[in-house]
């Protein structure tokens, strides 16, 4: 590239190389044509390496190194960004044509905000669509109203002023696997947020994802996690433990089960289909016959639509009542 890019596109990787090379050409495909692809292979072992070398555009620039988290990672990649916007993209998604137009769009008449995000479709494993995420917040004022623990914004969905960032710190890399949450805090203090109301992402759901269905983590990360969130930091000693606790949950059995168990809620709550719903509840409990939500799940799959939205906004109620 000759002219510095509007815009970094930047891409942590980590053993991605099933999904990585269609979320490259959804970013090469954009409307908008100044950026530079910043991919950050954080030490995959796998075929990443291999498929990154099939891509000869201009625009991409790949670092290559030994793993040292996703934080870590994305904040190497700030230091190597060089353009003044940041479009966050994980290597298992995939960017809408004419994502980066329309956020650098708003960045630029609305100086005012350091980071703007969008709505997102969810899709399965093998990339079929399961439900159409709408964030809970769209303006500035939303946004700070939503209690702590909602995060405001889809990781991989947000585009944000580099400086903004920087200013605020950068990614803790003790806050695992909610470092983006505590990171859009602070950035926040510094200037005003918003969220498209448009899907502008698609976010691949799989077991080989960093972030699993929260329900499965223990308590004693909740509770880290929510401590963290109020104090605005996270200390190593904290960091520690919630490296402990994610690491005790690291086996494919406990991923599998999570990633069929948030299938079949979202087939309940989201997108009402209920046969698809028990298709991935009797793959949940083949692996984990003694989880009674299971079962419970499985039976209320069998009554009709408006009964199972009422009880699951009775249940979302008293879960930010517990929260607060």
């Amino acid at each position: 590239m000759t002219n510095m890019p509007a815009i970094t596109v930047l891409m942590p990787a980590c053993n991605a190389g099933g999904y990585i090379a269609e979320a490259i050409e959804s970013v090469l495909a954009q409307t908008f044509t100044s950026f530079e692809l910043l991919i950050i292979n954080d030490g995959s072992t796998d075929e990443t390496e291999a498929v990154l070398q099939q891509f000869t555009d201009s625009r991409i620039r790949v670092i290559h190194q030994s793993n040292t988290g996703i934080a870590a990672a994305l904040n190497t990649g700030l230091t190597l960004a060089t353009a003044p916007y940041i479009a966050r993209f994980d290597a298992d998604d995939y960017c809408m044509p004419q994502r980066l137009e329309k956020q650098y769009a708003f960045l630029q008449t609305h100086p005012d905000y350091v980071i703007v995000g969008c709505d997102a479709d969810y899709t399965g494993e093998g990339g079929e669509y399961v439900f159409t995420y709408r964030l809970p917040a769209h303006t500035d004022e939303e946004i700070r109203q939503l209690p702590l623990w909602i995060c405001p914004f889809i990781h991989s969905g947000v585009m944000y002023r580099k400086q903004a960032v920087m200013d605020a710190g950068g990614y803790d890399v003790h806050a695992h696997s909610f470092e983006d949450h505590l990171l859009w805090h602070k950035v926040l203090a510094i200037g005003k947020g918003y969220n498209l109301s448009a899907v502008l992402l698609r976010v691949r759901l799989n077991p080989q994802s960093v972030t699993i269905d929260e329900q499965w983590r223990p308590a004693a990360f909740i509770q880290l996690k929510h401590t963290a969130l109020r104090e605005g930091s996270v200390s190593a000693a904290a960091g520690r433990q919630l490296l402990a606790l994610l690491a005790s949950q690291e086996n494919g059995r406990l991923k599998e089960g999570a990633y069929h168990s948030l299938l079949a809620k979202k087939y309940l709550w989201d997108n009402h289909q209920p046969a698809k719903a028990r298709v991935a509840l009797r793959l949940l409990l083949r692996q984990y016959p003694t989880r009674v939500q299971g079962y419970g799940l499985y039976l209320l799959s069998y009554l009709p639509e408006r009964w199972i939205r009422w009880l699951y906004e009775r249940r979302t109620k008293k879960i930010n009542v517990h929260a607060e």
